[in-house]
Order: C-alpha cells, then sequence, then structure tokens
C-alpha cells in the first residue's frame, strides 16, 4: 500500500528470487521453478504497482483529510505510538485478508495473488490490480484513531514487506517460540493450498497470533497443492485480474431477483461455485485437470521475454520514482503502456498470433511517448533517450518480425 517501500525494495527481490532460483536448482534441479509462471507473476505484479503508483496521491488524501477533521485522539509520531499503528494495521489486515477470502467482492481481486500453481518468492509480488483499492476503507480507523501519516506508511511499507520472505519453500521451519508469535513460510503455504483441510485458513500478514485468536490457524502437516480451486490456465495478466468478476456475472444470470443479485457480492466464492456447477450441492468440487498449467516457449522468445521483462522492471521504477512530476497525461500514457506490456509478455508465452501486432504497436508507441517526456522534464538526456531507444525497438521489432516470418510464414510459404 506504499509504493516507495516496494521501490526500494526492488533490487532486494530481484537478487532474492535469483538466489532462491540457484538454490531450488542445486536442490531439487528447478522442479518448483516455471519460466512462464513466474514471469506472469512478475509481470502482474508491475501491473499492480503501476496502478499504486497512479492512485496514491487520492488514497493518500482521503487520509490527510480524515486525519486533519475526524481524528479522535492526537498521537505524535513516536516509536511506541508506531509501534502500536504496526499492531493495529496488522489486525486490520487480518479482517482484510479473511473478508478477501469470504467475500465475492473481495474475492474476485485476491484470487490473483493464489492462481500461481508454484509456491515461491515470485508469487509473494503476484498481487491484485485492485485490492488494496477496495481494501483501503477498512484501514481508514487509522487516521480517524489519530495515527500520523509518517506512522502509518511506516505499519504499511513493513507489514507489506515482512510477508515477501514467507512465500518460499527453502525454509522449511522456524523455531517454534517465532511460529507460535510471527507468520512463517509453513503457515503461509497452509494458506495458499487447495487441499481440502487446509482451505480458509492462516490469514495473518505478522502476527500468526490473529489467527490462533479467532481460530483460524491450522499448522502445515502433508505437502500443499497450490493454485486455486478451479485453475486459471491462463498467463494473461488482464485477465487474471478481471477472470473472478466475470464468472460473477455469469452467476447472477442464475439467480432472479435484483437482491439476490446484489447479496451475491457478499456472499462466499462456495455459494458461486455452485451456481456455477464447479461445486455439487452436497460441498463436492467438481473434477477438474489437476495437471499444472504450462506453455512450451522456444528458447528464443524466452531470452526475448527476460529482456523484456528486464527493460519493464526498470520502466517502472522510473515511472514511480518520477509520477509525482508527470502531467496526467503521462501518468495515464504511461500506465497504459505498462499494462499493455504485461499483456503482450503474457500473450508471447501463450503463442498468441496476435503478439506480433501487439509488441510493434507498443515499440511505435513506446519511442515518441517516451522521447516526448524527456524532452519536456529531463531535456539534459534527450541526446541519450533518443538513440538508444531507436536502436533497441528496432532490434526488438526486427526480432520479433524473425520469428514471424521463421515460426509462421516460411512454414506456408515452403508447403
Amino acid at each position: 500500500m506504499n509504493p516507495n517501500f516496494i521501490l526500494l525494495a526492488i533490487p532486494v527481490f530481484l537478487l532474492t528470487i535469483v538466489g532462491e532460483l540457484i538454490h531450488n536448482y542445486i536442490k531439487n534441479r528447478g522442479k518448483d521453478f516455471n519460466f512462464e509462471d513466474s514471469i506472469t507473476n512478475l509481470n502482474i505484479g508491475i501491473g499492480s504497482q503501476a496502478v499504486g503508483a497512479l492512485t496514491k496521491s487520492v488514497l493518500l488524501m482521503l487520509f490527510i483529510w480524515i486525519h486533519d477533521n475526524f481524528r479522535l485522539f492526537t498521537l505524535e509520531f513516536t516509536w511506541y505510538n508506531t509501534l502500536i499503528c504496526i499492531f493495529l494495521f496488522d489486525y486490520i489486515y487480518y479482517w482484510a485478508h479473511r473478508w478477501g477470502h469470504e467475500w465475492n467482492i473481495f474475492w474476485g481481486a485476491h484470487i490473483v495473488h493464489h492462481q500461481s500453481e508454484e509456491y515461491n518468492l515470485t508469487v509473494a509480488l503476484r498481487q491484485s490490480w485492485f485490492h488494496n483499492l477496495l481494501a483501503f476503507p477498512l484501514f481508514l480507523p487509522i487516521p480517524l484513531f489519530g495515527f500520523d501519516m509518517l506512522s502509518f506508511g511506516l505499519a504499511a511499507g513493513l507489514v507489506t514487506l515482512y510477508q515477501y520472505w514467507i512465500h518460499t519453500k527453502a525454509i522449511k521451519r522456524m523455531p517454534k517460540w517465532f511460529e507460535y508469535i510471527f507468520n512463517s513460510p509453513a503457515h503461509h503455504r497452509v494458506h495458499h493450498a487447495t487441499n481440502e483441510q487446509y482451505l480458509d485458513h492462516n490469514y495473518a500478514a505478522t502476527f500468526i497470533l490473529w489467527d490462533r485468536l479467532h481460530g483460524t490457524f491450522i499448522d502445515e502437516e502433508e505437502e500443499p497443492v497450490y493454485g486455486i480451486t478451479a485453475p486459471l490456465r491462463s498467463l494473461n495478466s488482464v485477465w487474471a485480474n478481471f477472470h473472478f468478476y466475470v464468472e460473477m456475472w455469469h452467476g447472477s444470470k442464475q439467480l432472479k431477483t435484483v437482491r439476490e443479485k446484489l447479496t451475491l457480492i457478499f456472499r462466499g466464492p462456495e455459494y458461486l461455485g455452485k451456481l456455477l456447477g464447479q461445486i455439487n450441492e452436497t460441498g463436492e468440487k467438481a473434477q477438474v485437470n489437476l495437471k499444472k498449467y504450462s506453455s512450451e516457449t522456444p528458447l528464443h522468445l524466452k531470452i526475448y521475454v527476460g529482456l523484456q521483462f528486464l527493460m519493464l522492471t526498470y520502466f517502472l521504477a522510473a515511472y514511480m520514482g518520477q509520477i509525482q512530476d508527470l502531467t496526467v497525461f503521462y501518468q495515464v500514457a504511461f500506465f497504459f503502456l505498462i499494462c499493455l506490456s504485461t499483456l503482450s509478455i503474457g500473450a508471447i508465452m501463450e503463442n498468441k498470433r496476435w503478439f506480433y501486432i501487439v509488441e510493434i504497436a507498443r515499440f511505435l508507441m513506446f519511442v515518441p511517448l517516451y522521447n516526448l517526456c524527456y524532452h519536456n522534464y529531463f531535456s539534459d538526456w534527450y541526446n541519450v533517450t533518443l538513440p538508444f531507444s531507436i536502436i533497441i525497438s528496432a532490434v526488438f521489432t526486427f526480432w520479433i518480425l524473425a520469428d514471424l516470418y521463421v515460426r509462421r510464414l516460411r512454414p506456408k510459404l515452403v508447403s
């Protein structure tokens, strides 16, 4: 919920992901990593941070407005007030997370985080583009009680960053005293499992005590199976964020009255599953293909996608760092370009025929927009960015056209 903390943490994320990948290849020959799945996780995370950068100002203004006009107390920025704020934020997060699984309106956004069928650090970054917007009102008691913006920012940043390291199989167990108080990889692996006995448990962010207090804690025993009960089977970042709401729309058609349709928003996913035939009346889930979804991306396109991802990460960091200095036009235009890039990368890995058109259009949009922005805001760098962006775009365009010819056009000409 605080993009600045994430911006500073991006290098740490990348280094630890590489470290986990190396560890996994040494121990398990890479069986817990799937290239397409991991890139999709990171792609969706990039989109999430872009949305956060674009909407942060509005949310902060709402926080400040409530703090300045409606606060019940005045709590100065001290270490003990900040500590109380962290506990309060973490407890509210428990309920926001729990309702994110119990109410369709929230689950439609939060489901994005659970779609991956692997479990590694990239999953931690697979975050909904809209869940923070939906959940933010639940945290408004914090300014209402009088906690200042800095305490709130620290609490949000620390609680968010804490959850990163628990998305791994590399750490089996922590000491018993630690796991009694704090969330751990073992506890959170359970939360991501689709095993029947594990469903709807361990909602805590930092303090697992909340789950113990409210009866939602369960310990890890058997190996979890990861993903969602009705698998997504797609690498499309946009579809990943909207597919459940489409299912809600189809489910609402099974209901007769307006009241029933509206209450669907606050019913649970299990109720919707029954409407769609994913769960029968006895509560048993319909048979689904449990084989993990994967696509066979050619090596040269994996390299291409990897380079695109690194460039997109750099572009996101620049966007997050400079967004306050940009006009609304550039904020929205670059946001659209980031989301389009995540969509195109997914299409490449799924071997969609339309990705050629989208990629070329993306480069045609990128070069003028990027250089016009530098010309207006960072003119000292314009003489560098102009030739660099043109050369890079030309190389990647040729790469895509060569793939189009070799894999699509030449076989037809030969036949």
